[in-house]
């Protein structure tokens, strides 16, 4: 961490879980690095979200599964229902949501 600052001047989102990782004082006085382990794990998916990544990844993978079966089923380009994007909703819950 550079200076504790976020790119619009206050504190940046990961802040926090630094603070924490730093006032636990794990990263210099630790016998047991594995004790240090969560805080530093919080701290990196914090700054790189991989775990959030990864999540969004499959949704939108299982998605374009389900739209690729509909289409088929449908006997419809995927990229139509793709650009719908109402798979696995009904048409009647199509029409009470707008």
């Amino acid at each position: 961490m550079a200076s504790g600052f976020g790119f619009t001047g206050g504190r940046s989102r990961c802040f926090t879980h630094w603070q924490e990782f730093q006032l636990t004082q794990c990263y210099i006085q630790s016998d047991k690095p594995t004790e240090c382990r969560p805080l530093a794990d919080d701290y990196l998916e914090c700054l790189h979200r991989p775990k959030e990544i990864a999540r969004a990844k499959a949704v939108q993978d299982e998605f374009i599964r389900k739209a690729k079966a509909v289409a088929k089923k449908e006997d419809r380009d995927p990229a139509e229902v793709i650009a719908q994007g109402t798979v696995g909703l009904t048409q009647g819950q199509q029409e009470s949501s707008k």
